[in-house]
Formats: C-alpha cells, sequence, structure tokens
C-alpha cells in the first residue's frame, strides 16, 4: 500500500525537523524522510554549538532575530528541554561593519553598547580587539543537534511520521500532488514536498525548479582549551576580517571543559554533497591557529580536537524559500541560517499550505535574476 501524508519533508537536519514541528503544530499529517542515521555528521546540523544572535549588518535579518527568538523559547518550552545559552555577543572589525550592526540594533530597538578595544579587553580578559566593539545580550548558543531531536519528539508527539535511512532517488508531480520514490523502492505520496536537503538540493530539485547557483564547501572547525577553565565564559563573537572569524562557547563537543570553537566562514573548500573528505587541512589549521596567538591570548593556540561540517551558499547567502507548484524548497542558508531555524520551519510550512510566504528577497526569482541584498 502507497504511504501518503499531507506533507513530506526529505531531510531531517535543523531546517526539515523545524518544518515538521511547525506543521504539525498545525495539524497537518507529516512524513518526514532522512537518508542517515540520527545524530549523523553528514550534513550542516550536528554538534552542540551554534551562534545566536540579535546583531546583522542587514535590516532584514536583525528583524528576523526577533521571531527567531521567541520560536526557540516556544521550542524550549514544547519539549522541555533547554536549548539556548544566552552569553551574549560581540562584533568588531572595521568602523563601517560595527557601526552598521550598531545601526541596526538601535532600529530594531536592541539594547546593546558600544565599546572601544581596550574597555572590551578590560571586561573579557583573554581576548584582543580592535576598533569599536558591539556588545548585545541577546546572543549566545544554541545545542544544534539536541535542537533537532527536540524538534523531532514534538513533532512525533502530535502525529508525525519519521523515517530514517530513507534516501530519496526521485521526484514527480502528479495529478493530486507529488511522488517520492525512495532507494529501496518504496512509493510515497503527498499532497506537497518539503526539500530541506542542504547539499543535496540541488540533486533533488533541479529538473523541477530553476535554482540559482548553490556552492558546496566543507568547512572546517577548531576547539581550543581556555587556558583558565573556571573563568566567566565568553560571549559569542564575530570578527569581520577577511575570512570572518568567528568564535563561542564549544559547547560538550570539543570535550571536557568550556573550551573555544572557532571557524572561518569564508574559508570553506569547494565540494559535494557525498564529496567530502573531513580531511582538516594543515593550512586552514595554522591560519586558525595563528589568529587565536594574535588574538585569544586567554586561549592554548594547539588544537584540541578538529571537524568539518557542510555549508551550502546562495549567490547572495540570501536564504532560499519557495514554491513552486507541489514542490517547497526550503533554505540552503550560506552558512548562517541555524538561529534562524524555527522561524525557517514556520515560513516553509506557511508555502506549503499557502498560508502566506517568506519575505521577497529569499524567493526565487530574487536569486535566479540577481535582485538579492547581502548578509
Amino acid at each position: 500500500m502507497t504511504t501518503r501524508a499531507e506533507l513530506i519533508v526529505i531531510g531531517g537536519g535543523l531546517m526539515g525537523a523545524a518544518t515538521a514541528w511547525a506543521a504539525s503544530r498545525r495539524g497537518l499529517s507529516v512524513l518526514l524522510l532522512e537518508q542517515f542515521d540520527p545524530g549523523h555528521h553528514q550534513g550542516s546540523s550536528h554538534g552542540s554549538a551554534r551562534i545566536v544572535r540579535r546583531g546583522y549588518e542587514d535590516t532584514l535579518y536583525t528583524e528576523l532575530t526577533g521571531r527567531s527568538f521567541e520560536l526557540w523559547r516556544e521550542l524550549e518550552s514544547d519539549a522541555g528541554v533547554p536549548l539556548l545559552r544566552m552569553l551574549g555577543s560581540l562584533d568588531f572589525g572595521t568602523d563601517q561593519y560595527a557601526g552598521a550592526v550598531a545601526a541596526r540594533l538601535a532600529a530594531a530597538g536592541v539594547d546593546h553598547e558600544v565599546l572601544d578595544a581596550r574597555e572590551a579587553e578590560h571586561r573579557w580578559p583573554g581576548m584582543r580587539f580592535e576598533g569599536p566593539v558591539v556588545h548585545h545580550t541577546q546572543g549566545g548558543t544554541v545545542d544544534a543537534a539536541s535542537a533537532v531531536t527536540a524538534f523531532v519528539d514534538c513533532a512525533v508527539r502530535r502525529g508525525a511520521t519519521v523515517r530514517y535511512g530513507a534516501a530519496v532517488r526521485s521526484l514527480d508531480a502528479t495529478a493530486d500532488g507529488v511522488r517520492v520514490l525512495l532507494a529501496d523502492g518504496d512509493a510515497l505520496r503527498a499532497e506537497r514536498v518539503v526539500v530541506a536537503a542542504g547539499a543535496w538540493t540541488a540533486g533533488l530539485l533541479g529538473e523541477h525548479l530553476a535554482l540559482p547557483p548553490l556552492t558546496v564547501t566543507q568547512q572546517d572547525t577548531f576547539h581550543f582549551p581556555r587556558l583558565d577553565p573556571a573563568a566567566p565564559a565568553w560571549p559569542s563573537v564575530l570578527h569581520e576580517r577577511g575570512d570572518g572569524i568567528y568564535h563561542l562557547a564549544g559547547g560538550r563537543d570539543g570535550g571536557p571543559g568550556d573550551d573555544r570553537k572557532i571557524g572561518e566562514h569564508y574559508s570553506g573548500r569547494k565540494t559535494t554533497a557525498t564529496g567530502r573528505d573531513g580531511v582538516i587541512t594543515p593550512r586552514s589549521r595554522a591560519r586558525v591557529t595563528e589568529y587565536v596567538k594574535r588574538w585569544l591570548p586567554g586561549l592554548d593556540p594547539t588544537p584540541r580536537s578538529e571537524t568539518s561540517c557542510l555549508f551550502t551558499f546562495t549567490p547572495s547567502e540570501d536564504f532560499l524559500l519557495d514554491r513552486v507548484g507541489p514542490f517547497v524548497v526550503c533554505s540552503p542558508c550560506s552558512g548562517h541560517g541555524a538561529k534562524f531555524a524555527p522561524l525557517i520551519g514556520e515560513l516553509t510550512t506557511d508555502l506549503a499550505t499557502g498560508a502566506g510566504g517568506p519575505p521577497e528577497r529569499f524567493r526565487l526569482a530574487a536569486h535566479v535574476l540577481g535582485a538579492a541584498g547581502s548578509r
């Protein structure tokens, strides 16, 4: 017998799981398909630490972070588990960058302060700064892996079905929706299908939708021990200097103690969904180690651990959310979407149900015509 659902969601990472949660809260019958096992490390949603913040140079994203935080709190209440760790957030680099972040926070009514570099170094010993430093308290980290579990558990509690090891072979539009053929030969049907498959998106939807070019990169991240593990935890940090350095409290990923997770937003190596080798390059390790020596004297400059994940970039780094017929494309998030996961789930469910739509900048036309903004 063919399995039917009102909505099939392909991809059980943050965005797909968030969509399943949002759709199940609206009473839809949902089938969530994940090609790997629970908690896998093959995509972009594993690990216990991702940055959350209100600070952006961009008005739209600054506004969207507010609703995202509200939804994160709703998920925590729904699941009965803490997911956010509110340690604050720091932005610095050029005067132009810091000024833009401060202006957007002010326009959104977000309490913040602008410090000079010496003031910031006095407040957060063990870090060095340049230029003005923007600090706001509505930032910190989210436990990504636990969030995926919470989204899925809450969706299942409301009647959603989850299938792991369910790789999708093909999608086909039908007279009453869509047919999803799995690699094991199972055929599934739904009124709508959401593809929230990150690096696998183009392979699944490329023949059905006019997608913009999607660039998949392997991103290296490193964990460095703090020299004083008993010191108060540092805020999350974005340092806009070329490679887009970011660092944050490392959660449980790097081992015991409150170590520091550090990565470079713009220095990933191009790859494919299945071509990632997971090998950390000596050049990447050397760059980040030198950064630690120069800017983070409160850390041991020898990495405790290192790992990699996948980013899937749109040309503008704007999100990609739209619907064509029964097909809904969800994200890719260009390496800055984790903080928006519950909101993206809501926007995607709006598309699937016809209840509304995302900002125009996220739609296919904006991407394909090049009429998009910047992160």
